[in-house]
């Protein structure tokens, strides 16, 4: 039997490997030429060439495809992942990786897929709130002294960031642990960026200064929780400033446009949130050194202008000099100006004097005390009338007020009864039996009690009182 597998052998024809290749390319190419072929477009690339390398795939196989950079300009529209597609052109196959491919010449957009679809409605939805706006954005802190991440603390992300902070300026960095990928994910991360806000300013646990939301890349259906509308309302609400770093360069979330700023990567969060130490350093340094050249320059300069002003001066004594002489042509002057208008005023008070006489003096005197006696006549005259005119009136006044008096009617034979507090009584109501009164007559005072019933009501049979040659001392009026 042996033999008869040695003989079979002899009659297949050997291929190198680059033959049966070759083969199987013409064999694809001849039998398949142009396809048209709807997927959904996965793990896109644009190559630095312009070349655009993909795969194409539904929920059974999947399909390389390349387009080349001449058609990929010409696309009317950007590709992404998750877009689904129909795409028309040459089925062939890779040597070199034993593989078969697509060569895109045509691509048309056959529709978004489920993802995509809801990520571009929650967009839209958010971006109508206002949430995205660039006026809501804070200018992110020179020099955070504390900066709190959000990240998963068993990824290499939070040992990027910290190498990263570690290289360039040294900071005090807050961890706050969370699930990046899976259902629970999204709630986590709110809460975090929502935790953070929540830290008082002068705690025990410093309250960060700026906030990184940290993930490493991934498919679209690994970083969703960061398209989560939870997340990115935490995010747009955060007082705090916030730096997005989530995926790589290319992948886009929601919460990239209500951060305050997006990071490429999360390395490149780091690098954002503080500046080079030594750079910083550097700087200072180098303003220092501009600093003082400056001022040696100032100074070198003002010290030249000096010298150059002082070349043009003159002698300082011989200035002086010159200044004293004048002052004492000025004081000689002076003296001589003074003299002459000294004895032009004696002159003019000698003359002065002559003319002034006693009689110049006495005149004017004896004329104002003439006046002045004439004055004091009149006025005693006028005080003498105004007096007697008063006096007149007076005694008018004080006839008037005796006729009127009601002493003149007790001289006709009336009398006015008076209480104890010396004030009339003008009521019979008020004569109660035993009150003491008095009696005014014109001529004088007499004490009395009434008797008899109270109010005048009832009345005794007066009696006469015993005659006396003097006056009594007390009488009755019933």
């Amino acid at each position: 039997m042996s033999e008869n597998l040695n003989s079979g052998s002899s009659n297949i024809h050997e291929y190198t490997v680059s033959e049966l290749s070759g083969a199987l390319k013409r064999t694809v190419e001849d039998n398949f030429g142009h396809v048209r072929v709807r997927a959904e477009i996965s793990g896109l690339k644009r190559a630095a060439s312009g070349h655009v390398y993909l795969t194409l795939k539904d929920d059974k196989a999947v399909l390389d495809g390349i387009m080349w950079r001449g058609m990929a300009d010409r696309l009317s529209f950007r590709p992404e992942d998750g877009l689904e597609v129909v795409c028309t052109g040459k089925l062939t196959t890779y040597p070199g990786r034993s593989k078969y491919q697509i060569v895109i010449d045509v691509m048309e957009p056959a529709g978004v897929g489920a993802l995509m679809a809801l990520l571009e409605e929650r967009k839209k939805k958010l971006a109508s709130e206002g949430l995205f706006e660039p006026s809501r954005k804070k200018a992110l802190p020179y020099l955070p002294r504390t900066i709190g991440v959000v990240t998963s603390p068993t990824g290499a992300v939070i040992r990027d960031i910290l190498h990263r902070l570690r290289d360039r300026f040294p900071t005090h960095v807050l961890l706050w642990p969370v699930l990046v990928q899976g259902e629970s994910a999204s709630g986590q991360i709110a809460e975090a960026i929502r935790g953070f806000n929540a830290l008082p300013e002068h705690g025990d646990i410093p309250r960060p200064d700026l906030l990184i939301v940290a993930r490493g890349g991934g498919s679209l259906e690994d970083l969703w929780a960061f398209n989560e509308e939870e997340v990115v309302r935490a995010a747009a609400e955060s007082v705090i400033p916030l730096i997005s770093a989530v995926g790589h360069e290319t992948d886009t979330t929601l919460i990239d446009y209500a951060s305050d700023r997006r990071a490429p990567t999360p390395s490149a969060a780091a690098e954002i949130a503080v500046p080079v130490r030594s750079e910083l350093i550097a700087y200072l340094d180098d303003q220092d050194r501009r600093i003082k050249r400056s001022l040696n320059r100032s100074l070198s300069d003002k010290r030249e202008r000096l010298a150059g002003l002082s070349r043009g001066l003159r002698d300082p004594a011989s200035l002086i000099a010159e200044k004293i002489q004048h002052l004492d042509h000025l004081d000689s002057r002076l003296r001589q100006s003074v003299s002459g208008n000294l004895n032009f005023k004696k002159q003019q008070f000698s003359g002065a004097i002559a003319k002034l006489r006693p009689q110049l003096l006495t005149r004017p005197l004896a004329q104002h005390e003439d006046r002045l006696n004439h004055l004091d006549r009149q006025m005693t005259r006028s005080l003498t009338i105004k007096k007697d005119r008063a006096g007149d009136r007076l005694e008018a006044t004080v006839r008037l007020l005796e006729s009127l008096s009601f002493r003149r009617v007790l001289k006709r034979g009336y009398s006015i009864v008076l209480d104890d507090a010396g004030k009339p009584i003008s009521s019979v109501e008020s004569a109660t039996a035993g009150r003491m009164v008095d009696v005014e007559f014109s001529d004088g005072k007499a004490a009395a009690i009434f008797q008899g019933g109270t109010g005048g009501k009832t009345t005794s049979a007066p009696k006469k009182a015993p005659k006396s040659k003097s006056t009594p001392k007390q009488g009755s009026l019933l």
